[in-house]
This record gives C-alpha cells, sequence and structure tokens, in this order.
C-alpha cells in the first residue's frame, strides 16, 4: 500500500474523517492530493500518517494554524520550539487531572459512599495539584 494511491473514499474509510474534512485540511495546507481519478481526488498512502498526527494534535488542542506551522517548520525555528516546550507543560497538566478523573471514577466504581461525590477519597483524588 506504500506506493498504491488512495482516492478519497478510501481514505475516508481509513480515518473516519469526513470528505468535507479531507478538503479542508488541503485548503489548509496540512494535506495535498496527488492528482485525481475521475472526479475523485487521489492522495499517497503516506496522507494516513499525516492525518493521524493531525487527529492526535486536534486532541492534544492543537488549532489548525499551530498544526500547520509545526508541519512546516524546520530544525531552527526556536519561536516554534518555545511553543511546543510550552504546550507539553501544558499537556503534562491535562494529563494530571485526566489521571486524577479516571482514578476518580474508578475509585467511585466501587464506593458505597452516599452520594459517591461526597466521598472522602474521591474528592481527595480530585483535589487540584500543580505539577
Amino acid at each position: 500500500m506504500q506506493d498504491a494511491l488512495l482516492d478519497i473514499g478510501e481514505v475516508v474509510a481509513h480515518t473516519g474523517l469526513a470528505p468535507s474534512a479531507l478538503r479542508f485540511y488541503e485548503q489548509r495546507g496540512l494535506i495535498a492530493s496527488s492528482g485525481r481519478n475521475g472526479l475523485r481526488r487521489t492522495y499517497e498512502a503516506t496522507v494516513l500518517e499525516r492525518l493521524a498526527l493531525i487527529a492526535c494534535a486536534r486532541e492534544a488542542g492543537f488549532g489548525i494554524a499551530e498544526i500547520a506551522r509545526f508541519l512546516s517548520a524546520g530544525p531552527g525555528d526556536e519561536d516554534l520550539r518555545e511553543g511546543m516546550a510550552a504546550k507539553a507543560d501544558e499537556l503534562d497538566v491535562l494529563i494530571a487531572r485526566l489521571t486524577r478523573m479516571r482514578a476518580g471514577l474508578r475509585h467511585a466504581v466501587a464506593c458505597d459512599h452516599e452520594p459517591l461525590v461526597a466521598c472522602p477519597e474521591f474528592k481527595q483524588m480530585l483535589a487540584a495539584k500543580e505539577l
């Protein structure tokens, strides 16, 4: 599949993205089609890796402009590196919060405190702790 061209329907099937999302990403310069097969856009198979990176970045809270800048940056882009370090710090805080929430939910599953959210152990797990 490495050298194969995928039509837009195949990319949609692999990624779950809507065709309009692919066209939007193309307009923003995040991906590029390799041409057309009739009326359908075609893409290199490597677009799947690019789309996985974009999806991960979007889930982590990156905006389209941030992703575009990241995808086109070189190793000498110091401003981008500083921004990436700041974003990594933000993600550390978010991960810590989500980890506490997960622990609290797992505790709540077995807890018999009435109501569950008043449980001292549950409250302690969710207490804000900065890194």
